[in-house]
């Protein structure tokens, strides 16, 4: 099990690797034991660098497609212009959502939520489909494993019992031999009254299959955060500038202590994951668009796709992500972008919930943070 671990382990979890990255490459000392108490204000620089949102005006004839919202589209400043993420105000780490560039996209239906485990199990019934968590690794994946070592599972997070340095995200991910979609934390968990809960271990290839059988697909990167933003300009979250404005939570993320034992008091209302629809829409009628669990959207990830499109000097229509994926920090990974962060998100580690902000992933890797959500065209 051990080689299992590590063969397979190496794989599932690229990524968790590429949210924690940005912290662990400007991480503390290893005799550092202490958590990280950060809770600074993120710098958001200038704030005329977001120019107006232009929604357009046209609606579509008919109803919303069940469980859909009209997003009408139209032109906006996509990015954001914060520096430090609230890692501690280590400069730097969220440059991959910098500069702020102008974008247009026609208007599409989205789902209101992500994708429940209701859902999820409807298009499975009717396909047979099985997820690549539920799928053997092969040899050819991983040509120097042992075969006794190829073992279903996915990654789940795991607390560590003790405080613990926040430079090594090992200590609090494990590969699980049997965890799935069906059974979240391994074989001995299951789906059984969380129908409502957002699906998870799906790597890319489950989310677009799903989509093309709902009759969707998988909203762009530009499409997500248009439709995050709720028309407004500029906005540090979806909901606006203030984390919890009257003192109240508006999303599912990590308080208190991560990642110990314990650790997340829970003050949002929730420990860990959460179902769908228990904090106010944004704008838009989206329900948990930040935070709970991670969305996979189309485009593939380059650290360097939006300074691509500002220097342009263009208003950039419809865009559909870059031709190739480009990260220097793991240049032989396949990954395409995340977006909307998770229940583990924190001000200590990660504040992807941010709504300019991004993640990455490899495409055949699950966890137990990691959703998505779909769009239709008109």
């Amino acid at each position: 099990m051990k080689n299992k671990t590590f063969w397979i382990f190496g794989l599932l979890t690229l990524s968790i690797i590429s949210i924690a990255y940005s912290y662990t490459k400007f991480a503390a000392p290893k005799t550092e034991t202490k958590v990280a108490e950060c809770h600074d204000v993120p710098n958001t620089g200038e704030a005329s660098a977001f120019q107006p949102t232009i929604e357009n005006k046209n609606k579509p004839t008919g109803k919303a497609p069940k469980g859909m919202v009209w997003i009408p589209g139209g032109e906006f400043s996509m990015g954001s212009n914060v520096e430090d993420e609230s890692l501690c105000s280590i400069k730097g780490v969220t440059k991959d959502a910098a500069p702020i560039h102008r974008v247009y996209v026609d208007g599409y239906y989205m789902d209101e939520t992500e994708v429940t485990n209701e859902e999820f199990e409807k298009f499975v019934k009717a396909t047979g489909y099985v997820t690549v968590a539920e799928q053997k690794p092969t040899k050819e994946e991983f040509p120097t494993a042992n075969e006794e070592d190829l073992i279903t599972g996915s990654v789940v997070f795991t607390p560590t019992p003790s405080a613990v340095n926040l430079n090594n995200f090992l200590q609090w991910w494990r590969y699980e031999p049997g965890a799935d979609w069906r059974h979240p934390e391994g074989p001995q968990s299951s789906i059984k009254g969380k129908e409502k809960y957002p699906v998870v271990h799906v790597v890319y290839e489950d989310a677009e299959a799903y989509a093309k059988w709902a009759g969707k697909r998988l909203p762009t990167e530009a499409e997500w955060e248009f439709a995050a933003r709720g028309g407004k300009t500029g906005n540090l979250y979806a909901w606006g500038n203030d984390l919890k404005p009257k003192g109240k939570f508006q999303a599912n993320i990590y308080q208190g202590h991560f990642p110990i034992q314990d650790g997340d008091t829970g003050e949002d209302g929730f420990k860990g994951i959460a179902p769908t629809k228990q904090f106010a829409p944004n704008a838009y009628g989206l329900y948990d668009i930040a935070g709970n669990v991670w969305e996979w959207v189309h485009d593939w990830y380059s650290v360097d796709y939006y300074k691509s499109l500002a220097e342009s000097g263009k208003v950039t229509k419809n865009p559909q992500g870059p031709n190739a994926y480009n990260d220097p920090n793991d240049p032989t990974q396949i990954k395409r972008v995340h977006r909307g962060g998770s229940f583990l998100c924190t001000d200590q580690y990660c504040t992807r919930y941010m709504v300019g902000t991004r993640g990455k992933g490899e495409i055949r890797s699950a966890a137990n943070h990691l959703g998505f959500r779909c769009v239709k065209s008109i």
